[in-house]
């Protein structure tokens, strides 16, 4: 019994030392600095398609994804994408640029570590799942649609 009493204190303990959040503020947050960065994205695909004219709009989605993902890693590696993400929490989780910080942020904290067992080893630890499971589906989908 002594067990379930010390347990019932710890939990207690560790409800008091949790940050409280609003939940409204939090969610207009995540909306409008995801709503920026969807709005930053089309700017770019929109700037993309006036200087380079005989792009398509599909190749233009591309690039603009690729630039997104970078400019994510660079504000990722000057620790400024972390801070935005505690401001913002789903809003810069969600896009394309989340998941570039979710590759970028550990192969930064493990590249002490080296390249191999650092870097190559735990730049995957967040993503990985996303990857494997994303993959799974597709071969999935795509022996599902061969099959019919």
């Amino acid at each position: 019994m002594e067990v379930f009493e010390r347990d019932k204190k710890y939990n207690e303990y560790l409800q008091s030392k949790i940050p409280k959040t609003k939940p409204w503020p939090s969610l207009f947050h995540a909306f409008w600095i995801g709503g920026l960065i969807c709005l930053v994205g089309e700017c770019i695909k929109d700037v993309l398609m006036y200087f380079f004219p005989e792009m398509s709009a599909t190749d233009a989605g591309i690039w603009e994804s690729v630039i997104l993902i970078a400019i994510a890693s660079i504000l990722t590696g000057f620790g400024l994408y972390d801070r935005l993400g505690a401001y913002a929490g789903a809003g810069s989780i969600i896009p394309i640029t989340g998941f570039s910080n979710s590759i970028t942020s550990p192969a930064l904290e493990f590249k002490r570590e080296g390249v191999i067992f650092g870097l190559c080893a735990k730049m995957f630890t967040i993503a990985g799942p996303v990857i494997v499971s994303g993959l799974v589906a597709c071969v999935l989908c795509g022996i599902i649609y061969l099959i019919f």
